[in-house]
């Protein structure tokens, strides 16, 4: 592991619903709820019953919107009469009796009182006020066409809508249906039940364009508690199981045996330092390279297993970089400034050669839909290939230096490479726009996020640094712990919803940080060498592999050892090869 001066390329590899008119979509009964005053605003309602008066430890619970809240889940749930008794022990109406006669004015089809009646509501905002009024008269001006009432469709259109001025276009739209009166926009039903389903469906739209002051939104209890779980979920250091029940009844914490941390093999078939690995999108397969010269396609068995392929030899120096085709039918190795070979994973046959005469080549990567190649060049351009090997297009000038890592970007129309020392280019394939995310040291090397929105960039100070390339480049975490001074050290992405960060490192070990939290949360000990590089299985969270110059891949998975249907052990790899 001979070292190089810190501003030289490393020696041994590139560092380069429906319901009764009774009652609204959420099972309310108009007729059971408390009420008040038509004329007050829902503000005022809300004062005069102790706005100010909070629960809880915090302070921050006001016990107006409390009782309301469980009121309306109450309703939604079917416990008419619980929640009617609430409303009346606590003396908080669910709505104003301004709101409930609102309501029963729209399933009644009563459209002038409805609109009257909303605004003697008293909302602050009048864009509110006009865009529930214009959806109010475009259900009336809809059931009107339905009845074949042209000219009172015709009259609500242009002496109703239209001076709202609130949607020009969508006037325009409403004058077509007029024209061709086989439109039926109300469920392909006629009478009386398709107009209540229809005012129903128009009151649930109602509900979500009216202030939540005024009309509680639907289950709205329901998704805070769904919130607040999710919420513990990204908070816990250790989750990672989708097979995790959340319990109301207690805060959500799990264990470290979450995480892969314990070796379960170790794969011997290189003869030197292991310099690269990538499971392949489906997790059935793992590739490896190494300094021998060679490529390994190992196989995911159902068991959990991980088993020698093929190996693929023909690059006649080492092998420095891995690509897993979108299909994951095929690959491509990169040899060190020198050639990149197509290989089939069934057969294990080489199936193309690109070369590039007098240059050699350092990096390769598939276009997304697996039609295209791509490939950095030593002369710093990178050329486009089809499959057979013809030179599609080549991007002249600084695209990319001898840094092997290259992406697409999640739409497929940028080139990721980095183009200087410390700068990545993101490069517009159809624009030939040029957008760049610099950092203050030297970069080592990157990774894509699964969803390819995210990049993790490894960095001369020991950092991974996490920016977010979905639309404006922006820094959002950092990540601090591993080893690197001399060379090439990749990281990655993992876990459940890619919430871990794993990275190897030159003391031997693999670190793993929590993602969101960026804690440092375990270090894996067993490599007698350097860690030169880790990948996660995408479909199995319990399965993740690490290279080192010891010569060996490790397969690291759970450490306890759990129990499946049929008694066989399974150690987490119930997720295995991409199946349950």
């Amino acid at each position: 592991m001979g070292g190089v001066e810190d501003d030289e390329p490393p020696s041994k590899r590139v560092k380069v619903s429906s319901g009764q008119s009774g009652g609204v979509s959420n099972g309310i009964s108009l007729g059971e709820q408390g009420s008040c005053s038509v004329s007050d605003p829902m503000a005022r309602l809300l004062a005069s019953q102790g706005d100010d008066e909070v629960v809880g430890s915090k302070g921050v619970v006001k016990k107006v919107e409390l009782v309301r809240i469980i009121a309306e889940a109450l309703y939604s749930l079917g416990y008419s009469k619980t929640g009617a008794h609430l409303q009346e022990e606590s003396g908080i109406p669910l709505h104003s009796t301004g709101v409930d006669l609102f309501m029963q004015h729209i399933l009644d089809g009563k459209w002038d009182e409805s609109v009257t009646t909303l605004r003697e509501i008293g909302l602050m905002d009048e864009s509110i006020t006009k865009q529930a009024s214009f959806e109010i008269l475009e259900q009336k001006f809809f059931e009107f066409l339905d009845g074949e009432k042209f000219m009172d469709a015709l009259k609500t259109l242009r002496t109703e809508i239209a001076p709202l001025c609130t949607n020009d276009d969508k006037v325009r739209e409403l004058s077509s249906f007029i024209v061709s009166s086989s439109h039926n926009l109300l469920d392909g039903a006629s009478g009386q039940q398709s107009r209540l389903k229809s005012r129903r469906k128009l009151l649930e739209e109602l509900q979500k364009l009216l202030p939540p002051t005024v009309l509680i939104p639907e289950k709205r209890l329901v998704h805070l508690v769904e919130q607040a779980l999710d919420l513990q979920r990204d908070a816990c250091r250790f989750h990672n199981s989708s097979v995790v029940e959340m319990s109301l009844l207690s805060d959500h914490q799990c264990g470290r045996e979450k995480i892969p941390c314990k070796t379960l093999q170790i794969l011997q078939e290189h003869s030197d330092e292991v310099w690269f690995l990538q499971f392949s999108h489906n997790g059935k397969f793992l590739a490896s390279s190494s300094s021998d010269c060679l490529a390994i396609i190992w196989e995911v068995k159902m068991d959990g297993q991980v088993s020698l392929k093929h190996k693929l030899s023909g690059h006649q120096k080492p092998v420095s970089y891995i690509s897993w085709s979108p299909d994951d039918n095929q690959l491509l190795t990169c040899g060190v400034e020198e050639a990149v070979r197509r290989w089939d994973i069934s057969s294990g046959e080489c199936l193309h050669v690109y070369e590039k005469s007098g240059l050699g080549l350092i990096s390769c990567g598939w276009s997304l839909d697996g039609m295209s190649i791509f490939s950095g060049v030593t002369d710093k351009s990178v050329i486009v290939w089809d499959l057979e090997g013809k030179e599609v297009e080549c991007l002249k000038g600084q695209k990319t230096i001898r840094i092997a890592d290259l992406g697409i970007s999640s739409d497929g129309k940028e080139l990721i490479t980095v183009c200087k020392e410390n700068t990545i280019l993101l490069f517009g394939l159809e624009t030939e726009s040029e957008k760049f995310i610099r950092e203050d040291q030297t970069i080592i090397s990157f990774a894509l996020s699964e969803d390819r929105k995210f990049l993790l960039v490894s960095l001369s100070n020991e950092e991974l640094h996490l920016w977010n390339i979905d639309g404006c480049a922006r820094l959002v975490a950092k990540y601090k712990g591993h080893k690197r001074s001399r060379y090439v050290v990749r990281s990655c992405f993992g876990g459940l919803d890619q919430s871990f960060i794993a990275s190897g490192s030159e003391d031997s070990q693999v670190y793993i940080w929590h993602k969101l939290s960026g804690e440092l949360v375990l270090t894996l000990t067993g490599h007698s060498g350097a860690v030169n590089c880790v990948s996660w299985n995408p479909t199995n969270p319990h399965m993740l592999a690490s290279a080192s110059d010891d010569h060996t891949i490790r397969i690291w998975g759970l450490n306890q050892v759990n129990m499946n249907y049929n008694g066989s052990h399974s150690n987490g790899i119930h997720y295995c090869n991409g199946q349950s």
